[in-house]
């Protein structure tokens, strides 16, 4: 670090230019376009941090950065740029103490948070939800804290997302309408979102950002590199995580006051990423968070192209300012370069807005707040080498950098908390469990039912096999008593008719004496009325033969009767 009267020697322009470490959490700007020195700046400016011991954060989004953990070199550029920035003290390569971190886990310590943590706001704007399902998730977020439902990871969220489609008629009443389509598209956009790796971020152990507030044993600060290569390739979740650490940067660290150096500097590449498309209320919340943060003792600085892509309002938040080259072959960019020349105190000596179009390779505008806070007249000026490496790491020396750290091993796992996803599942298996046991106790009740009509349908089966048995029994009982009342009667029908026939064949034999008899007696009376006929005839003569025919028979009638 080069240093005079503790100031931080950044750049050299007529004469050196110094940074105040006491101004240094008022923010500041780096911007060019591309290839004109930002990435050195940048390093610049992380080395003297580290030097003067305050911890730094930044991003590495080509992975050049993370050569700082190796000594640089001398080549024509540093010993040119050394001449140019009028160096003549021996130049110390050196390493400096970093730590590197990864979203992935795969080129540094894993970094990750939790879905509470990120809020839903953010969360929102990561997933690219539209008002309505913005809404449900504002909803979705407030009934887990109400009922202290933890939402950690991605499958917390979806269990809590079906819980509030399954319930949405009891929480409309108090929450507003939920419609499962509207659920069914977050869960789609969440799904996406496990695709680009959200199931990696979103985890425990979420980071402690206390954990980059750290300094070596010769008290240099550590420069925390969050490899951003393969990040960067989704730049609405390197915007978004980068959003959150601002809001959890605020969060985390109390007031402190003006202060002799910043307690912690953070450096945020591709800056315009942070504010593309941002809601109102993300934007309201994020100039707040800049414009509060440094009475926390905490530096923020953007690097983008130009300084049109930060908002106005946070763009007058950002007092130390470092302006590289701008291109101005179109209306557009011409009117980048007026913005650029616009935010500096100009400087008699030339015209700004003509002097950034023409800066070389190395070369900036520069102004820093002075002692009293205000902003220094810009100055053209040429900025120091970097000591450490212009490059890519040492892969093998970045891999032991960070596994031999024990913050490697507090993060390296992740840890499957007992969260919402948990909680829901049990509440599910005791309401599927109390569901069975409703369903038991009504298959009970139902086969109780069913058992109490078949025992009544066997009872009527029974008292009617009963009653067919007794009216069997007593149609048998009748039907042997009419048999032997048949029997009976035609026992007495068989006598009467032998005591008839007896009777018949006694009164036929009767009959048959008496007409033997009645036989004999007119045979005798035929005898007599042929001897008395004989003998009359005789007596009467021929003439009173019929006279005393009749007195005879009249005689013989008399005798009958």
């Amino acid at each position: 670090m080069y240093t005079a009267d503790g100031k931080i020697w950044i750049a050299t322009g007529e004469t050196p230019i110094y940074l105040e470490p006491k101004m240094a959490n008022r923010h500041g700007l780096i911007a060019g376009a591309t290839g004109t020195g930002k990435t050195v700046s940048l390093k610049v400016m992380a080395e003297s941090f580290s030097d003067l011991g305050v911890p730094v954060f930044m991003v590495d989004i080509k992975g050049d950065v993370s050569g700082m953990a190796q000594p640089g070199s001398q080549n024509e550029k540093v010993t040119s740029q050394l001449e140019k920035c009028r160096v003549s003290e021996d130049f110390d390569f050196k390493g400096y103490p970093v730590m590197f971190w990864d979203l992935y886990g795969e080129k540094g310590i894993p970094v990750r948070t939790t879905i509470s943590e990120m809020g839903s706001t953010l969360l929102a704007r990561l997933l690219d939800l539209n008002d309505t399902q913005a809404g449900v998730l504002d909803i979705t977020f407030r009934v887990a804290d109400e009922k202290q439902l933890l939402l950690e990871d991605i499958k917390d969220l979806k269990a809590m997302l079906q819980y509030v489609g399954d319930n949405a008629k009891e929480l409309q009443f108090e929450y507003g309408n939920v419609s499962r389509q509207t659920v069914g598209a977050i869960v789609r956009s969440l799904l996406s979102l496990e695709d680009a790796g959200g199931n990696i971020f979103f985890a425990e152990p979420s980071l402690d950002i206390r954990d980059w507030v750290r300094t070596t044993s010769d008290s240099r600060g550590i420069i925390n590199i969050l490899d951003c290569v393969k990040l960067g390739t989704n730049p609405k979740l390197y915007s978004t995580f980068l959003l959150w650490l601002l809001s959890d940067l605020y969060e985390t660290f109390p007031e402190v006051g003006d202060m002799e150096k910043p307690r912690m500097v953070f450096f945020f590449d591709e800056a315009h990423l942070l504010f593309k498309d941002a809601p109102k209320a993300l934007m309201d919340k994020l100039e707040q968070v800049i414009r509060l943060i440094r009475s926390k003792g905490i530096g923020i600085y953007f690097i983008t192209q130009s300084p049109s892509d930060i908002p106005e309002t946070i763009l007058a938040q950002l007092g130390n300012r470092i302006q590289h080259a701008l291109r101005a072959f179109t209306p557009a960019e011409q009117r980048a370069v007026k913005t650029a020349a616009d935010t500096f105190r100009a400087n008699p000596a030339f015209s700004t807005a003509d002097a950034i179009t023409v800066l070389g390779t190395g070369e900036a505008l520069v102004s820093f707040l002075d002692n009293e806070g205000a902003p220094s007249v810009v100055q053209r000026a040429f900025i120091l080498p970097p000591k450490s490496y212009m490059g890519p790491c040492d892969e093998e020396k970045r891999r032991n950098t960070y596994i031999s750290s024990d913050l490697y091993v507090k993060y390296e796992r992740t840890i499957d908390n007992f969260s919402a996803y948990e909680s829901l599942k049990d509440i599910a298996d005791e309401a599927q469990q109390e569901k069975e046991e409703e369903e038991r106790l009504k298959a009970e009740e139902k086969q109780r039912i069913i058992d109490e009509r078949n025992a009544e349908k066997l009872r009527k089966e029974e008292e009617r096999l009963a009653e067919k048995q007794k009216r069997e029994e007593e149609r048998l009982a009748d039907k042997q008593k009419k048999e032997e009342e048949r029997l009976a009667d035609k026992q007495k029908r068989e006598e009467e008719r032998l005591a008839d026939k007896k009777k018949r064949e006694e009164e036929r034999k009767a009959e048959a004496a008496r007409k033997e008899e009645e036989r004999k007696k007119n045979k005798a009376k035929n005898t007599m009325e042929k001897i008395a006929e004989s003998t009359v005839r005789s007596t009467v003569g021929q003439i009173g033969r019929d006279i005393g025919r009749s007195i005879v028979r009249g005689l013989f009638g008399n005798l009958k009767k």
